[in-house]
This record gives C-alpha cells, sequence and structure tokens, in this order.
C-alpha cells in the first residue's frame, strides 16, 4: 500500500464527511435547492474518488507509472471538480458573484476524472 494515496485519501475523505456536515446543516438554511443540491453534487464526487484513491493504493506495489498518473489526475479532479462546485454553490453567501468565473473549472475536473478512471483501467489491463 502506498502511504502517500492513503494519506491523500484519508484527507480528502474527511473533507467530505465535513463538507456533507456542513451542508446538511450549517448551508441547509442558507443556500437555495439549487445551490445546496450543487453542495451535494461536491461531497458525492469528491467521497467517490476518495474511494478510488484508497482502490489505487492497493495497486501501488507494482509500481506502475499509470497508477501514479491515476493518482494525481483523482486528487485534482476533487480540487477542481468539487472544489469549485462548493465555492460556486457559496458564492451568494460570500457576496462573491465574481466566482461564477469558476464555471469553467469543475467541467476540467471531470475531465481529469474521466482521464484517471481510464489510466486506473489501463493500468490493471496491463498489469501481469
Amino acid at each position: 500500500m502506498n502511504k502517500q494515496i492513503i494519506i491523500t485519501a484519508s484527507f480528502f475523505g474527511a473533507v467530505a464527511v465535513i463538507a456533507g456536515a456542513f451542508g446538511a446543516h450549517a448551508l441547509k438554511s442558507s443556500l437555495s435547492a439549487y445551490q445546496l443540491d450543487v453542495w451535494h453534487t461536491a461531497v458525492q464526487y469528491n467521497f467517490y474518488h476518495v474511494f478510488a484513491l484508497l482502490f489505487l493504493s492497493t495497486f501501488t506495489r507494482f509500481k506502475n507509472k499509470l497508477i501514479t498518473v491515476a493518482y494525481y489526475m483523482f486528487t485534482l479532479g476533487i480540487v477542481l471538480f468539487s472544489g469549485s462546485l462548493y465555492l460556486l454553490s457559496c458564492r451568494d453567501l460570500l457576496h462573491m458573484p465574481g466566482l461564477v468565473a469558476l464555471g469553467p473549472v469543475t467541467p476540467l475536473g471531470g475531465l481529469l476524472f474521466i482521464i484517471g478512471w481510464i489510466t486506473l483501467g489501463l493500468a490493471a489491463f496491463r498489469n501481469k
């Protein structure tokens, strides 16, 4: 198992739990239904990719460069996809309408997720 991947997954797992609880309790009365839905989407994808990272940590004994690429794609994907959605959903609450400029960052994070999953599949396919 790879210590760096597990530490990264643990950090983002804690972020996902905190964000989920924060959204369900503190933000529930402050955000619109749409904004709260966006927040929950960010939490969901954050969690999905924490589990992907944990799965990646089991592959590292194979010393496969594709696993390293998948690790970075999932990690950056969490930051860009979920991070941008967290900020976008709270832009009115933060009185920062300019955060709408982050909109194009979200699909970039999604693209990184897709690349990570494809890379993981290739790594598994190439593994003897």
